[in-house]
């Protein structure tokens, strides 16, 4: 799930490859990698897990990675600052509809631009498909499902703490799911923005491998990167609570601590 960017430097003009720069607007058309198109994701974020929420999710996800021109042959690699929330949101959207050639640049453009690789200005049009993936149900949870499992899963709050203790309000309710851990998603980067290495990660999630876990921020972009740290450190049974805090967090009915 992470190429390198010598690696990304070598396939830039092969047709089937989709380059995804998920930064904003104004970063993108100040210089991207070459071929990339634009696609900030996090215009499309999503906090209703209700039953028909999550058709809409569907739905919507669906439009956009069609929008964005995959189709199964393609190999998509989406790229952020560095190895962030955004990208790792593209890369479990694809992991969701069971498109496995599907990549984050590791580092991010500024260890592109460190190396001193090659940058455009010209923006990059898409190239629309028809796209229909299956769904992976087993990566991602609604709000039922954790209040109905509150006892039997590991829960990752990868908030920061301040978020999770509820010092810091952003919802009707502040505070944590019960039961969770919070282990803040910016320890998984190292000070150049690429992924720390497997024994540090290790270090950091030392829970066994065959664990049911479901990881959650506010949004799902913070829990997506976690995902994919959990999932390079060989984790198989990973759930991205796609509601996170901004929707338990204010549904009044759902238990919170603090």
């Amino acid at each position: 799930m992470l190429i390198s960017t010598t690696e990304l430097d070598t396939i830039l003009n092969d047709p089937n490859v989709i380059i995804t720069d998920t930064r904003s607007f104004k970063e993108y058309s100040e210089g991207h990698i070459p071929g990339a198109v634009h696609l900030d994701l996090f215009a499309f974020h999503w906090i209703d897990t209700t039953e028909k929420g999550i058709e809409n999710f569907n739905n919507q996800t669906q439009n956009l990675l069609s929008f964005l021109g995959v189709t199964p042959e393609k190999k998509v690699i989406f790229y952020d600052s560095v190895s962030g929330m955004l990208a790792a949101r593209g890369v479990w959207m694809l992991m969701y509809f069971s498109h496995e050639n599907v990549s984050m640049l590791d580092g991010g453009i500024t260890k592109w631009k460190k190396e001193n690789l090659s940058l455009e200005i010209k923006p990059n049009g898409f190239k629309p498909s028809n796209f229909s993936g299956k769904v992976n149900q087993n990566i991602i949870s609604g709000f039922e499902y954790i209040r109905d499992n509150l006892d039997n899963l590991k829960i990752l709050d990868v908030r920061s703490s301040g978020e999770y203790d509820g010092s810091i309000i952003r919802a009707a309710q502040s505070g944590h799911i019960p039961n969770s851990i919070n282990i803040d998603w910016n320890q998984n980067i190292t000070k150049d923005g690429t992924f720390k290495n497997n024994d540090e990660l290790s270090q950091m999630y030392s829970i066994p491998k065959n664990t049911e876990i479901v990881t959650y921020c506010q949004g799902a972009y913070r829990a997506a990167n976690t995902f994919l740290v959990l999932k390079k450190l060989g984790f198989k049974n990973i759930r991205v609570y796609l509601g996170s805090w901004g929707e338990w967090g204010n549904k009044l009915e759902l238990p919170v601590k603090k």
